[in-house]
């Protein structure tokens, strides 16, 4: 499904990963890869705009981290991004430039391209959200399912098995997720789609469109 492809969802310019996307076809497939392409990437980083910490953290001189922020590797903090008090970064995470991670947002195994904001009692975990994607206070993203077995994503045109226990939300470009929703594991949004508060996600939101609740779906122009 042409709508649920990386070259759909996310502008690769707008992230420090572009590079491991590179000959795949949908989101959810670099996940596994995360650790490791952080691991090579910050090897190649410039000593002169990159500060090293401890076990495979690299901060750029620029970002802002706050001294309760807690920071476990592999993770790289781009240009300009700023951790705020009490984030929780656990690992296998690229935050990019000019993001905000706010207060007691716990982040793992993500991608968050340049400008995201999860500002305010997020969890993200095993999900890529793309340029400008903004999550309002306490919205998460459930990895895993209730029952344990494999994530799928369901489409309008069918089901495509990811093979993966833990997947996430994949939030294209400039989505806007409303305060206290819930994306359930596998959610696709599309680019500039927005998300009522308290909504409670499965499957795939349509770009441009407003999702008020289940089978209420609409355009934005």
């Amino acid at each position: 499904m042409e709508q649920l492809t990386i070259k759909a969802l996310y502008d690769l310019n707008e992230t420090i990963a572009k590079d491991i996307f590179e000959g795949v076809t949908y989101p959810w497939e670099v996940l596994p890869k995360i650790g490791a392409f952080i691991m090579e990437l910050g090897s190649k980083l410039p000593e002169d705009e990159y500060i090293k910490q401890g076990d495979n953290v690299w901060i750029s001189k620029s970002a802002k981290v706050a001294p309760t922020a807690y920071i476990n590797g592999p993770v790289i903090i781009d240009h300009e991004a700023d951790v705020r008090h009490c984030a929780f970064v656990r690992g296998n995470a690229i935050i990019g430039k000019n993001t905000v991670v706010g207060n007691s947002t716990e982040l793992k195994n993500v991608i968050l391209f340049n400008r995201v904001q999860v500002p305010h009692y997020n969890y993200v975990g095993d999900s890529i959200l793309g340029y400008r994607a903004h999550m309002g206070a306490g919205s998460i993203t459930s990895n895993v399912k209730s029952d344990k077995t494999l994530t799928v994503i369901k489409t309008p045109e069918g089901q495509i098995e990811t093979g993966m226990k833990k997947v996430g939300a994949m939030l294209g470009d400039y989505v806007e997720i409303g305060c206290g929703s819930v994306m359930n594991p596998g959610v696709i949004v599309g680019r500039q789609a927005s998300i009522y508060p308290l909504s409670m996600v499965r499957g795939y939101v349509p770009e441009n469109s407003i999702y008020k609740k289940c089978g209420e779906v609409v355009e934005k122009y």
